[in-house]
């Protein structure tokens, strides 16, 4: 699998920086404590010989007595930029950034369009919506091996486009494609990176929104058996996302699963081996990218185009 769009950033070099260690804390539902006060007593009780162990995941049998009613597992990950291959990092080495979250179970929901009135009005099921982090991609993430750093390099990739947007950079400056594309045969784990990705992106990025949803668009349904409608199904699905985007506080990751069913080349219209619907549909999708990237949204982050 390969993937266009981005490029990974270099490890630092500077001999002063920190190792940045990720504490991945899963809280119960129920528990009644303060996420601060979690992360506080983590952190002592982490450091408390010195040294941080990473690439590990404390379960509830190991945690304190007094954190085993409020925390399932704690996961500890060394950032992808690090220095050495060390398990064991010295505390005056670690910068250690708390991630505390709850696992959604709700299950999947379906985002409908209204139908048209060639439809009789009935709604079309677009896109199925998760709220994140769930409890169906939990773990996920881990479970997903690949022969290249692909993971590390999509949560650079966002780690240094949300820097950009954090340093108020000029996109007529410095221009990067805010559209990941992932390609590949088939069964090679895209969609469930994808989906993964979501997950993740929504326990890392957990300090700075309050809730996150993956909207996962079902291609095949934005194909109309009535002529001109497709296209305008895919504006009118596009105007849906924009206004998730509305929300400041949500952070929205939109997954177009086998996206070639909708944009099929436009060469192929030349040897009328493509209806001209399709390339309405085309460039109808074409049309709401550039929408997307030019939208202060985009440029923010608070919405995250997956393709």
């Amino acid at each position: 699998m390969m993937m266009n769009g981005f490029g990974s950033s270099s490890p630092s070099t500077d001999i002063d920086a920190k190792e940045v260690i990720h504490v991945e804390i899963l809280k119960k539902r129920q528990s009644s404590a303060s996420n601060a006060d979690l992360e506080n007593a983590l952190l002592h009780h982490l450091t408390r010989d010195g040294n941080v162990v990473t690439d590990a995941t404390l379960t509830e049998e190991v945690l304190p007595v007094e954190l085993r009613c409020h925390i399932i597992s704690v996961r500890i990950i060394k950032d992808d930029t690090t220095f050495n291959d060390y398990k064991h990092v010295n505390c005056s080495k670690a910068e250690l950034q708390f991630h505390t979250y709850s696992l959604e179970d709700s299950g999947p929901d379906t985002e409908e369009l209204p139908g048209t009135e060639d439809d009789h009005q009935e709604p079309i099921p677009a896109a199925t919506q998760w709220l994140l982090p769930s409890t169906d991609f939990h773990n996920l993430w881990d479970n997903l091996i690949f022969d290249s750093d692909i993971k590390n390099e999509l949560l650079s990739y966002v780690s240094t486009a949300l820097m950009f947007s954090d340093c108020g950079i000029n996109p007529n400056i410095i221009s990067w494609n805010r559209v990941v594309l992932l390609h590949g045969p088939p069964g090679t784990g895209k969609t469930s990176l994808c989906r993964a990705l979501a997950h993740q992106l929504s326990i890392r990025l957990g300090h700075r929104y309050s809730y996150a949803q993956l909207i996962e668009i079902n291609s095949h349904s934005l194909f109309s058996k009535w002529f001109s409608e497709s296209g305008k199904l895919v504006q009118r699905l596009f105007s849906r996302l924009q206004e998730m985007a509305d929300d400041p506080s949500c952070l929205v990751c939109v997954l177009v699963d086998e996206v070639e069913s909708l944009a099929r080349s436009r060469c192929s219209e030349s040897a009328s081996s493509e209806p001209g619907d399709a390339v309405r549909v085309v460039n109808a999708l074409l049309t709401q990218l550039d929408h997307i990237k030019r939208s202060p949204h985009a440029y923010l982050w608070k919405i995250f185009l997956i393709c």
